[in-house]
């Protein structure tokens, strides 16, 4: 009595059962899809603080640049000669015998619009503010309003 073994067809069996199904796959993809819905609003909101420390820094670094101006010529800009008088001589206004370039250039805010400037200020001597991501005053969160007064 001879028994014969067909190895080859039980061994192209298994290969043929290996892989993923459609409900495997179809779990993984969910599992991916509620992962990036939990990382990417913390990436977004990280995106927005960096903007707004950007525009705390530049509003910092133009009120040491007014502070400079006005230790040079006994006074701040006024509104008319606004920030950039701190990058040219200004042409209205007071006369500044000793006018010297205090800042290089002068830098828009993060949403692009440039930094808004008041002499006599609302909440000091002069005020430096960049109106937020929404451009108007007021504001929470990304809106808030971000001003030398902070």
């Amino acid at each position: 009595m001879k028994v014969q073994i067909n190895l080859q067809s039980s061994y192209c069996h298994q290969t043929a059962q290996r892989g993923f199904t459609l409900i495997e796959l179809m779990v993984v993809l969910a599992i991916i899809a509620g992962m990036a819905a939990l990382i990417v609003p913390n990436l977004m909101d990280s995106a927005d603080e960096g903007k707004s420390t950007s525009a705390k820094v530049d509003v910092s670094t133009i009120a040491q640049a007014l502070d400079r101006y006005k230790l040079d010529n006994q006074a701040y800009p006024s509104t008319e000669q606004g920030l950039q008088a701190l990058v040219e001589r200004p042409t209205t206004g007071n006369s500044v015998p000793n006018w010297k370039q205090t800042i290089k250039k002068l830098p828009n805010d993060p949403w692009g619009r440039p930094y808004q400037y008041l002499n006599p200020g609302i909440k000091n001597e002069v005020d430096v503010m960049s109106f937020g991501a929404d451009g108007a005053t007021g504001g929470e969160g990304k809106n808030a309003d971000i001003g030398s007064w902070q």
